[in-house]
């Protein structure tokens, strides 16, 4: 919101929330009225359109958020480096409502307008005559108007919403006020109404212009150079006429320049274009390389989850991770997405983030976790994490952090596979293990005596199990194979400490993966539910508590964290992608994988040294 909110700065459906779509449904519904009364044949295309049309530019806006946060993760081409944070994209979350407010106007024009209905598909004159407008009144009009938001009345009151964002993204463009919206719209009218009074208004010169509009806003925001110089070499002109990500940028850096709509003439006109235009451009285009200290390995989760990557849907991905019942009208859509990514048959950036000097991507293998437990994947997925590592040993990256299944023992034996195959590698395998097992010790309240531990005995439960004797804990297990397992790999002095019982139900249970729903039932009242694998149990008592799965606050110097990581809270990240952080910073030139447990409370100080909180702790 603006430093001083002016008049008319909230939408008028601001209250409605996500229910806010509901202000188009009667004309949508009319719609189908009209075509059930009347059939394709007399029924007005142009009406119908309207919805369509505003679906499809929702859809547009979306691939340029995916392709911008894609190509930031991961490019050099990047302009403003700086990094985006989760109150931007809060601020950000309403970018549809200026395609709403479009859809109810494209409506009522309809509505009262005679000359706006039936139009036929295409008209050249139309086309012409639009452009024309465009390029004079529109734009000439819309310079004026923009310098006069940047005086400190307007400023204050209405433009400085949209000014807060220094590292824009391609939705920041369409992040007004209410009332810089009306005005917006009266501009972009002037060529629509201009070709609908002579008589050559037609359906497709409205769609395309409208979709011109979006196109060079989100490409002006994107934050990533990406018009080449050939384009100005073969038409030089053309540098009056279109203006670069580079060049809109630095209006958001500078303030007080580049105030141009799409078409730079009148900043050269009157004397405000900045005068570091064409050297930004040109370097942003080259580019600058950059070395990554720590890459994070993971992948999607649930077929919805990919809507919660950073590259998905903004608003989503900034919240915790939760399964919506309604994103099954996305069925389609994420189906389609699990075949792109299969197909894909590589790893693909999803984030980027600094901490102080130490660079941090975190890269994610293109399956899903139900493919992670079908045995004929199990030999690619192998393949694409052994490459992502490779790659990674050749580009001199520190560590690699092996996050959710991708350090599954039946896959890889917790990354030892690769260390096997590769034993000269010079980027260290970290699968967190010991400071996911220090994280769940940690969180065991203080006054516990004896613990059970249920669910398939993992590395991580072992590291706990074995620390939890030394510290004359009772350790209880109600699985007699796992029992069996791990009471020889004890030393006599603490094995006494390991019992097993299946009728024992203790204050504390720690639960891994394979922990069954009828087994939460038998718990008492009161039982707390603490989680050591890689995923979250599912919540069945209301008296009873459940923790998150091991994880840490991260510190303020580490930035651009603007999403989360899958089901936790904010500015938080799990003991495994930690753990790979950790390690680089402290200069570890070690492994962790196999059956290799570090020093879980040396792991554990040296994060909470370099500023990493635990979640939960007793």
């Amino acid at each position: 919101m603006a430093s001083n909110p002016g008049l008319l700065t909230e939408w008028p459906w601001q209250r409605l929330g996500n229910f806010k779509y509901i202000v188009v449904a009667p004309w949508v519904a009319y719609g189908f009225y009209e075509l059930a009364m009347k059939g394709w044949r007399e029924v007005d295309i142009g009406y119908l359109l309207i919805f369509p049309a505003m679906l499809f530019r929702m859809l547009h806006n979306q691939i340029w958020i995916s392709l911008s946060r894609f190509q930031n993760a991961r490019s050099k081409h990047r302009i403003v480096d700086k990094s985006l944070d989760f109150e931007q994209v809060d601020r950000e979350r309403n970018w549809d409502d200026q395609i709403i407010f479009n859809a109810i106007l494209f409506y009522l024009g309809h509505t009262y307008l005679k000359a706006a209905r039936y139009l036929p598909w295409w008209s050249s004159d139309g086309a012409i005559i639009t452009a024309l407008l465009h390029i004079g009144p529109v734009e000439f009009l819309y310079y004026w108007f923009h310098r006069a938001l940047h005086h400190h009345f307007l400023y204050s009151r209405y433009h400085s919403h949209h000014h807060a964002s220094i590292v824009t993204e391609p939705i920041t463009s369409v992040i007004h006020p209410f009332a810089e919206h009306i005005v917006y719209f009266a501009l972009f009218a002037i060529p629509l109404l201009g070709s609908l009074f002579t008589g050559t208004a037609s359906i497709l010169t409205y769609f395309f212009y409208i979709s011109y509009i979006d196109f060079m806003n989100n490409m002006g925001h994107c934050n990533f150079e990406l018009v080449p110089t050939w384009l100005f070499h073969a038409f030089p002109p053309l540098k009056y006429l279109m203006y670069t990500p580079s060049f809109h940028s630095l209006h958001h850096t500078q303030f007080r320049t580049n105030y141009s709509l799409f078409m730079p003439f009148y900043d050269y006109v009157y004397n405000t274009m900045d005068k570091s235009s064409d050297d930004l451009y040109e370097r942003s285009l080259k580019g600058k390389e950059e070395s990554i200290d720590v890459v994070h390995l993971t992948h999607p989760t649930t077929l919805q989850s990919i809507f919660h990557f950073r590259l998905g849907f903004a608003a989503f991905a900034s919240n915790p991770f939760h399964s919506k019942w309604y994103m099954i009208v996305m069925s389609p859509v994420y189906w389609i997405s699990m075949m792109v990514t299969w197909l894909y048959g590589s790893t693909f950036t999803v984030e980027r983030n600094t901490m102080d000097d130490l660079k941090m991507q975190t890269w994610a293998i293109p399956r899903y976790t139900f493919q992670y437990n079908l045995g004929w994947e199990k030999e690619a997925i192998n393949d694409l994490i052994e490459k992502a590592i490779l790659d990674a040993d050749k580009r001199g990256i520190k560590a690699v952090s092996l996050g959710l299944l991708n350090q599954a023992k039946e896959l890889n034996g917790s990354g030892e596979l690769y260390l096997q195959k590769h034993p000269n590698l010079k980027v260290k395998i970290v699968d967190g293990s010991s400071l996911a097992a220090a994280l769940v010790i940690k969180s065991i309240p203080k006054e516990v005596d004896q613990v059970l531990i249920t669910g398939s005995l993992s590395k991580v439960a072992s590291a706990i199990a074995t620390s939890l004797c030394q510290r004359g804990i009772q350790v209880i297990m109600n699985q007699k194979h796992e029992y069996h397992i791990l009471k020889p790999q004890l030393s006599e002095e603490i094995a006494s400490n390991l019992l097993f019982s299946r009728t024992s139900t203790p204050e504390v249970w720690l639960v891994g993966d394979g922990f069954e729903d009828k087994e939460q039932r038998r718990a008492q009242k009161g039982t707390k539910f603490i989680p050591y694998s890689q995923f979250p149990l599912r919540k069945m008592r209301k008296n009873c508590t459940y923790y998150t799965t091991p994880a840490m606050k991260i510190p303020k110097t580490l930035e651009n964290m603007h999403s989360c990581e899958n089901w936790l809270p904010r500015r938080v990240m799990s003991a495994w992608r930690v753990a790979g952080i950790v390690h680089a910073l402290e200069g570890w030139d070690m492994h962790e994988c196999g059956d290799t447990v570090l020093d879980m409370e040396k792991i554990l100080s040296a994060a909470i040294r370099h500023g990493f909180v635990p979640l939960q702790q007793a």
